[in-house]
């Protein structure tokens, strides 16, 4: 787009009152954590379908994330998931990534794919089980200090499928005491984020089912415990946004799995389905941002099956979908929109909500990648790279003991 687009949006939004220095500023220091298991093979219950030049190893799936901060500019972070990413010498982990102008970012326990797990991890009626499950997460704790992660992100698949099935209260204690363990070993500084999923496999009732399940497990954990919202964990018709304003209200939102959803937990790329509802839940951040409520950083961070999706190319759309969103609640006018609430006018409230949410933001973002040095489609650039043409050719046949979905 042309310099001119710029000018005009920016005088557009100077003249609404907007100061766009500082937007610019903000949209600038933002930033995106990409997952290792994104750039690798990946499927669904029936199968799994391999993809040309698709990450196998850590070590590639190191090297594509950082492609993506290349033409980005704002993913410096990578998220691992172990046993997936599991190497031997995670301090030269800690030095590669560097080399490659990323670091490690969260680090993600696989509690769930184990025969051994079958009818639960932490909440397993056999305590041997228990115990492999705790020592599957501590051994990550142990990683965490070793590439000097800052965050454990834990998700389970504990749950039942038939009535009667299992003692849920008794389920619930086991989780609590466990959690509770855990946060007692994390590394100074360091936070423990609990997610919450709905459904599945669990399909009767799943232990850590919700945003209240999760709370109240943090809770009881300690003061480095913090809730994580997956876009695509809830039912259908959930108010996510609301569910993001209340958990900023009580300081406890400590971060995002972002991806989207048409029927359950499709895990699509960030913006394809319901860019609104991305665009609203940063309406209710940023509102948290003025009013000074979040006093420790959120991670935003990506989870996505990139099935039907090149790989790279698809985790570069949802980082910039995240992008626009983010740019368009910082354009919300705040003054105005309070006093349409101080009138009870509905009608007004949402005309300034849709106003943010119609401006074309793409000048402006395109306007801050040339400041930062980067071109200003992420997309064109790597395309235009010759990247994706040297890892297929590089990538050829398997690796034995390489780790990946399926």
């Amino acid at each position: 787009m042309s310099r001119d687009l710029y000018e005009n949006l920016a005088d557009s939004l100077t003249k609404k009152g907007v100061d766009v220095a500082r937007v610019e500023a903000a949209i600038k220091s933002f930033e995106i954590e990409t997952p290792s298991w994104g750039y690798g093979n990946s499927g669904t219950r029936f199968g799994v379908f391999k993809e040309p030049g698709a990450a196998r190893t850590l070590h590639e799936r190191l090297q594509d994330a950082a492609e993506v901060h290349r033409v980005t500019g704002v993913c410096p972070s990578v998220a691992i998931h172990i046993p997936w990413d599991k190497v031997d010498d995670f301090a030269a982990v800690k030095a590669e990534a560097a080399a490659l102008g990323v670091r490690i970012g969260a680090v993600n326990p696989n509690v769930f794919q184990d025969k051994a797990y079958k009818y639960g991890s932490l909440t397993n009626v056999d305590p041997a089980i228990r115990q492999k499950a705790m020592d599957a997460i501590l051994e990550c704790v142990d990683i965490m200090t070793k590439v000097d992660s800052r965050i454990l992100s834990l998700w389970f698949a504990d749950g039942s499928n038939y009535p009667g099935q299992v003692d849920m209260r008794k389920r619930k204690r086991w989780m609590q005491e466990a959690l509770a363990h855990i946060h007692g070993k994390l590394p100074v500084g360091a936070r423990m984020l609990v997610e919450y999923k709905l459904f599945e496999p669990g399909f009767y009732h799943t232990d850590i089912c919700d945003w209240g399940m999760s709370l109240v497990m943090c809770q009881h954990s300690g003061a480095n415990a913090q809730v994580l919202v997956d876009l695509g964990h809830h039912a259908h018709g959930v108010n996510i946004e609301f569910i993001v304003a209340s958990l900023l209200d009580e300081g406890m939102l400590g971060g995002f799995h972002f991806n989207n959803r048409k029927s359950a937990d499709d895990d699509l790329t960030v913006g394809s389905i319901n860019p609104f509802e991305v665009f609203l839940i940063f309406v209710e951040i940023v509102a948290a941002e003025r009013s000074g409520l979040i006093k420790r950083p959120i991670a935003y961070m990506i989870d996505q099956s990139h099935i039907v999706k090149q790989k790279i190319e698809a985790m570069i759309q949802s980082v910039m979908n995240i992008q626009a969103a983010y740019a368009r609640a910082l354009l919300v006018d705040w003054k105005a929109l309070a006093h349409a609430r101080s009138r009870n006018d509905a009608v007004d409230a949402e005309r300034v909500i849709q106003d943010a949410y119609m401006t074309d933001v793409r000048p402006l973002l395109e306007k801050i990648r040339t400041d930062m040095g980067l071109e200003p489609d992420p997309i064109l650039a790597f395309r235009n790279s010759g990247y994706l043409a040297k890892i297929v050719e590089e990538r050829k046949g398997e690796l034995k003991g390489a780790a990946s979905w399926g």
